[in-house]
């Protein structure tokens, strides 16, 4: 059957919980699902039933069409002011021995390794430290446009921005838009976390306030910048908090217009503060995004980290409403693999990310940053790769 089909069928069921039901037939008639909805999917619906739904307003919206880009980090620093009780990546600034702060010749050198790949962003997120202040980044972002004009520039969250904001005491929307004059292209979506402050007091209670986070996307999208969106997901947070969390991101949604992608983020428990609560199944990792695609009705993607949940869970999410898995990374972030992530050094080919999407069934296609096809690559036959071991650059098609 296909995904319609599905639908219907489920409707259809005479044993289906009516409130469910209720919420299948909105589906269908692309209704807006309420808050008590929302925490409703994730106290009843079991994962087949929310696959079904999630995979339909996916399919609806994108067919098989599953997305990636080719992609390098880059992480200045994982020194840190703050102290967040989930994070194993950063170290406090009186733990310095322990992290690395780079310069910004550093940080070209990166950018510069990648002269001869076809990579199409840079994707620059890390710790807080105050030298690393916006001076640093507007030298940074000039230097990057310079070398590589074309290279899209993804840079810092609104944890950094707030940060640097403040200790140059600028407002969110002239800081941002002096960064932007520099070269800043667009933001990723870390530092959410859980923005009801029950939670977020609780586990990263001296970064900045949901509202700050919101108000720094918000100036952006002013700027016409694209930005994404987090949930970190699976720790002492109850659903409602988690509905609360995406209903916060929906109302800005509705009001800017400007996020692309909603990415659900997985706790992982490996050396840190919160290292005594268990990690949440496999399962709910699949029910969770499966409901964000739900819930998350004014955003485009729903985007699955491969290298945080593995290439199996990945795998699977595309059934569960995910249609982007992110990039290559080319073995260029630790913050995953610091907290436990199973790719301990995340990287992969162009050739092993097509076959990874095309392997369930899913047409993959690569995206530049604001998801313009740059290859579609359902019929493209590769070579074998010997260019390098952990990069694949351009793909062979047959005559």
């Amino acid at each position: 059957m296909n995904a319609i089909d599905k639908l219907n069928f489920l409707i259809n069921d005479k044993h289906l919980d009516v409130e469910l039901r209720n919420i299948a037939e909105k589906v269908l008639r692309e209704e807006r699902i309420t808050f008590d909805e929302g925490v409703l999917l994730y106290e009843k619906g079991e994962l087949g039933y929310l696959g079904v739904l999630a995979n339909y307003i996916r399919e609806k919206r994108h067919g098989d069409h599953t997305f990636f880009n080719r992609n390098f980090h880059i992480e200045p620093t994982n020194v840190c002011v703050y102290d967040c009780k989930f994070c194993s990546y950063s170290r406090l600034i009186k733990e310095r021995a322990e992290g690395w702060e780079m310069e910004v010749d550093g940080m070209m050198d990166i950018v510069k390794k990648y002269d001869n790949e076809a990579v199409t962003e840079v994707h620059i997120t890390g710790g807080v430290v105050p030298k690393q202040n916006l001076e640093f980044y507007a030298d940074f972002f000039k230097r990057c446009k310079a070398h590589r004009p074309e290279l899209h520039i993804k840079g810092l969250t609104p944890v950094e921005y707030y940060y640097i904001f403040k200790k140059a005491k600028l407002s969110h929307y002239d800081g941002l838009k002096y960064l932007q004059s520099c070269g800043l292209d667009s933001m990723p979506g870390g530092g959410a976390e859980i923005f009801h402050p029950e939670i977020r007091e609780q586990i990263a209670h001296d970064k900045c306030t949901a509202e700050q986070w919101l108000d720094i996307h918000e100036q952006a999208h002013r700027l016409g910048m694209h930005t994404n969106a987090t949930m970190l997901y699976g720790h002492i947070e109850q659903f409602w908090h988690r509905v609360d969390h995406m209903e916060r991101l929906r109302q800005l949604q509705d009001k800017t217009g400007g996020f692309q992608t909603f990415i659900p983020l997985k706790f992982r428990n490996k050396e840190n503060q919160m290292s005594h609560i268990p990690e949440v199944s496999v399962i709910e990792d699949l029910r969770n995004y499966a409901i964000a695609r739900i819930y998350m009705d004014n955003f485009d993607h729903i985007k699955a980290y491969w290298a945080m949940i593995s290439r199996d869970t990945a795998q699977l999410s595309l059934a569960f409403g995910v249609d982007d898995i992110d990039g290559t990374l080319d073995d260029t972030t630790k913050i995953y693999s610091m907290a436990g992530a199973e790719e301990q050094k995340p990287g992969m080919t162009t050739q092993e990310v097509v076959e990874l999407i095309k392997k369930v069934g899913r047409h993959p296609i690569e995206r530049d940053t604001l998801y313009n096809v740059v290859t579609d690559y359902n019929d493209v036959v590769f070579e074998e790769d010997t260019k390098k071991k952990n990069y694949y650059a351009l793909p062979v098609v047959n005559p």
